[in-house]
């Protein structure tokens, strides 16, 4: 897959497929390169699995295909380091999480001193 995403013209037709799917022929007018160039681009991404083409009539249509990415980008998370308000808003989790478990420890304590 990191080598079906290392091209720049790869890349852009992900970005064009992330709104929904296009006609191979709408993909290659948006770029300065031949058609059979488009055309190998189109398959070296359907080979890696990232994108599914449907034949319709005569034309044959690309969308993208969401699964790959999911587990890409849990892979990349580890690279990236939360920002100031992420940092924040973790702590902030994490202090809900603790009062909330310490309420319901005094609560059952509580509950056990009265039976």
């Amino acid at each position: 897959m990191a080598g079906a995403i290392a091209d720049p013209v790869r890349r852009q037709i992900l970005v064009l497929l992330k709104d929904g799917r296009l006609a191979a022929g709408e993909i290659a007018e948006r770029f300065a390169i031949s058609r059979p160039a488009v055309s190998r681009h189109l398959r070296v991404l359907r080979e890696s699995g990232l994108v599914r083409a449907e034949l319709v009539g005569r034309q044959r249509f690309y969308s993208l295909d969401p699964e790959p990415f999911t587990g890409l980008a849990a892979w990349l998370a580890q690279f990236v380091r939360p920002s100031g308000w992420e940092h924040h808003l973790d702590a902030l989790e994490t202090e809900v999480y603790r009062t909330r478990r310490e309420r319901r420890s005094g609560a059952e304590s509580r509950e056990e001193h009265t039976a």
